[in-house]
Formats: C-alpha cells, sequence, structure tokens
C-alpha cells in the first residue's frame, strides 16, 4: 500500500538532529533538490557539527546546542534522524501538534512507486539484503538501500527512475515511525529477533512489535517471510497478517506450511503440501557459517517469490557477495588467522562468531558499550570455548557487565583501553601458541570509543596492518 506522495516544494522543513554520520547531510540535501526551506536543529553545537554542516549544499536554518518547540510550531514536517526515539519529548510534541513526522525510510516508501522488499531482524539483515539483491539483479534493475549498507534510501529514490525494485534493510529506529504511517512492502523478511537496542525498546517484546511494522499493513497479494525456528515468530502470526506467510528453517517443516528449510545438505521448498529439493548446499556452511545458512534459506525465497528461477539461483549461489566486517578474515598464514567480526553488537552476535572460531587457541577481543543487554548466555559460551589466559577486554561499560558475569574464571583479565593496547596484547599471545585465531568479535555497540560499528572496523583493521609489519615471524614465512 502506498501513500499519497508528500511534497516539500515550498515547505518549512525541520530536520530533527543532523548526527556526524553524514546521513543527516545526505537528507538535508535532497529535500533541499526537492525545494524544501530546511531548518536543522541538533543537541551538539557547531563546532561538532562541522563536518557535516559542510556536506550541505544550500540554503538552511540552524538551531543548534538543543532543540525547541518553537522549532517544532515553525515548521510543517518534521524529518526525524534515525538515532531519535519516537517517545523523545519534541517528536511528541511535533504529534500532539499534527504535525507530519517522518524519516529517511518512510520518505523513501512514500515516493519510491515501486517494489520494495524489505528486510529486518536482529542478526543477519545486511547479509540477506545484498544477497537478495545478488539474485534479483540477474533479471531486474536493482539497487539496496539502508545505512548499514552505506545505500542511504534518499540517494536510492532519487535514481528511482532507473530502477525496477529495491530491497531495503530497515531498523526498529526507522520502524518506530511506520506506526501510524500505511506503508507496506511487496515482500517483508524478518531474520530473527534477538535482544538488541533495549535501552530504546525498554523490553524485547517492545522491540519486536516494533519490526512487526515492516508487515502492519501488508494485503494479501503480498509476502511476509518469517523465521520458523525463532521464538519471536508467534507473537509475529498472532498479529495476524494478511498478507501470505511464507517460512524458512534449518529443521523440516510441516507439510502444511510454505517455505524453504535445509535438511541433509539440500533447501528444500514446501508448497501446497508437496517437497522438493531446489538448491544443493554441499559445502556452504563450511564456507559461510551455519549462522549464514538462513540468510541463504531467507534470501533464496525471497527471490524466488519475486520470480527469479530456483536454476538461476542455484547458479547465482556459486559467487555470493562477501560481506565486510560480518566474520570476515582479514589475514591468514600457517600460523595466524585473524577475524574482523565487529558487526557483532549483541551477545547473539558474539555468540555466532564462538560457536564458528571459538576453541583452544582462539584470542578473543571483546567489549564495548552495554545497551542493557543480557550477557548469560554469551559468558556460558565464552568459558565453554575461550581460555581465560586468552581473553582481551576493550574498556567499556558492556565490558564491565562481562567482567562481573566472568568473575572468578580468570584472575587478570586483561583490560585495555584502546584497540592498539588490544591488538598488541592479542599478538603477544599468539606468538607463544602455535595457528592462533585472532577474533575481534565486540557483542556490544561502540558508542564510547568509535563513531559506530564500521568506524570501529575499519580502526581495527588499520592497526592489524600496522602490527602485521612489525611482528614479522607471524605475517611470514
Amino acid at each position: 500500500m502506498r501513500m499519497k506522495k508528500l511534497s516539500f516544494k515550498n515547505k518549512n522543513v525541520l530536520i530533527f538532529g543532523l548526527g556526524i554520520l553524514g546521513g543527516g547531510a545526505a537528507t538535508a540535501n535532497w529535500l533541499i533538490k526537492q525545494g524544501a526551506k530546511i531548518t536543522i536543529t541538533d543537541l551538539k553545537n557547531k563546532n561538532l557539527l562541522q563536518d557535516s554542516l559542510k556536506k550541505i549544499k544550500g540554503k538552511h536554518g540552524l538551531s543548534l546546542g538543543g532543540h525547541k518547540k518553537s522549532d517544532i510550531d515553525a515548521n510543517e514536517i518534521i524529518v526525524v534522524n534515525p538515532d531519535v526515539s519516537i517517545e523523545n519529548e519534541f517528536i511528541k510534541y511535533a504529534y500532539l501538534k499534527g504535525k507530519i513526522t517522518v524519516n529517511e525510510a518512510s520518505i523513501f516508501f512514500e515516493n519510491f512507486k515501486k517494489p520494495i522488499v524489505a528486510v529486518t531482524g536482529t542478526r543477519g539483515k545486511t547479509t540477506t539484503v545484498v544477497w537478495i539483491n545478488h539474485f534479483l539483479k540477474m533479471r531486474f534493475r536493482t539497487s539496496p538501500a539502508g545505512n548499514s549498507i552505506d545505500c542511504q534510501f534518499l540517494k536510492v529514490l532519487s535514481s528511482k527512475n532507473r530502477l525496477d525494485v529495491s530491497v531495503v534493510e530497515i531498523s526498529s529506529f526507522h520502524l518506530e515511525y511506520f506506526n501510524n504511517i500505511k506503508l507496506a512492502p511487496d515482500i517483508a523478511v524478518i531474520t530473527n529477533i534477538y535482544q538488541d537496542h533495549l535501552n530504546r525498546h525498554k523490553t524485547i517484546k517492545n522491540y519486536a512489535l516494533t519490526k512487526a511494522n515492516v508487515f502492519k499493513n501488508q494485503n494479501e497479494n503480498q509476502n511476509l517471510i518469517l523465521n520458523y525456528d525463532n521464538k519471536w515468530t508467534k507473537l509475529f502470526l498472532k498479529l495476524k497478517p494478511k498478507s501470505k506467510i511464507w517460512f524458512f528453517s534449518l529443521t523440516p517443516l510441516p507439510l502444511n506450511l510454505n517455505g524453504l528449510y535445509y535438511a541433509k545438505n539440500n533447501a528444500i521448498l514446501n508448497f501446497n503440501r508437496k517437497r522438493s529439493k531446489v538448491i544443493n548446499l554441499i559445502g556452504f556452511e563450511k564456507k559461510y557459517g551455519r549462522h549464514n545458512l538462513q540468510n541463504i534459506l531467507a534470501s533464496s525465497l525471497a527471490a524466488y517469490l519475486f520470480g527469479i528461477k530456483w536454476n538461476d539461483i542455484r547458479k547465482a549461489i556459486k559467487n555470493l557477495p562477501r560481506i565486510e566486517f560480518r566474520q570476515q578474515e582479514i589475514f591468514k598464514n600457517k600460523n595466524l588467522t585473524i577475524i574482523n567480526d565487529t558487526t557483532a553488537t549483541s551477545p547473539e552476535g558474539g555468540i555466532a562468531a564462538l560457536n564458528r572460531f571459538g576453541g583452544p587457541n582462539t584470542i578473543l577481543i571483546t567489549g564495548g558499550t552495554d545497551r542493557n543487554l543480557d550477557y548469560k548466555e554469551w559468558r556460558k559460551v565464552v568459558s565453554r570455548k575461550i581460555k581465560p589466559e586468552n581473553l582481551v577486554f576493550i574498556s567499556g561499560s558492556s565490558t564491565d557487565k562481562m567482567l562481573g558475569l566472568l568473575k572468578n574464571k580468570t584472575e587478570k583479565p586483561l583490560v585495555c583501553d584502546n584497540l592498539e593496547d588490544c591488538v598488541g596484547e592479542a599478538f603477544k599471545i599468539a606468538k607463544i601458541q602455535p595457528k592462533s585465531i585472532i577474533l575481534f568479535s565486540p557483542a556490544s555497540k561502540s558508542f564510547e570509543k568509535f563513531k559506530n560499528e564500521y568506524d570501529r572496523g575499519n580502526k581495527f583493521n588499520a592497526v592489524i596492518k600496522n602490527f602485521l609489519k612489525k611482528y614479522k615471524p607471524i605475517s611470514g614465512k
């Protein structure tokens, strides 16, 4: 379902939160091109925002260093940065005053006017988006959208005339603002639900219900793909989606459910109470990890529902794009392997990496910023997979929580204030044990020391590059 196009021409528009990562500046430039008269408000001052402000090409007003209700009153449309909660007092005031309140994702949905495949969930969103796009581009002109894949919604929207479809990654932060808007993708995928962003959503149920906004307004001609193995799928089904429901699973699906499941190295399609092998996945788990089995099932099913033939999907699986910073091998020789898993921003992400790479010779670098998440299961896996002397922490609020759970597991935990020291400690350990794996899997966000997890990942790679030059006995021979 699509809304009537929202016009920004000659409208007074308030950008609520510019930010320092570039997304707010891109939104401002798009709005200026639409003929909007924009004002920017942010808690930060002009000095802190100077890099973002330099990127804005056009006339704009500024109201920085705090927010004011008078800015809400003076503007017809409020465009909200994803980091701003719908519970923010000024956003509540905007709704109270009847202001049109949107974000970049809802603007995209309202204006794209072509088929959209939307992927949300806790883990695997980006991989699933990139792989669906990989399959669809064999037959369609397509482009992915979403901040995690560095292809912003409004940048893709500007290219809509050259596209047939867009595959988008959409976060709970974006979906908050879909609650009162009649928007729906043609195919919606929810990869899974685990604890995440509880500092914003308060409870995991609230978080899951926010994710459900992705299918809330779908109709009977649209498709919803759910993870049969995830316990929160029951909640989504209780909401009685109007769309056609499909499942993916790592265990055989009941015959009465349509979907794709994994069994004996094959992806098997359930449809109309009939089963058929559609993809041979021999060797896939070893190459990509078990967690990516779910991602390939979800992405293959979405591509099939959009019209890609199974034979074409099978061919395309042979050259799937590798996703940066997701259990990414950045170095390997006969003595040392280094894995950058900076996008493990939750305990479940850390657990997935530990299950794949953990072992007696694995050195884990972990820790970061806490978001009211529970690390008890993470602690169990760490205790089983990593020797106490092979644990290296980067200081932060989640590290404090992790160390509290791991007390008595190691007498002298290594806690460093920066990545350089963490990597240095890891290399010291690697030098004295054969065939080491250095696993950088923070299981946490990064706000206390980095702009975001991608900034963290880039800096980790840079530090590793410098250490490999110094530690020739590890990197050579």
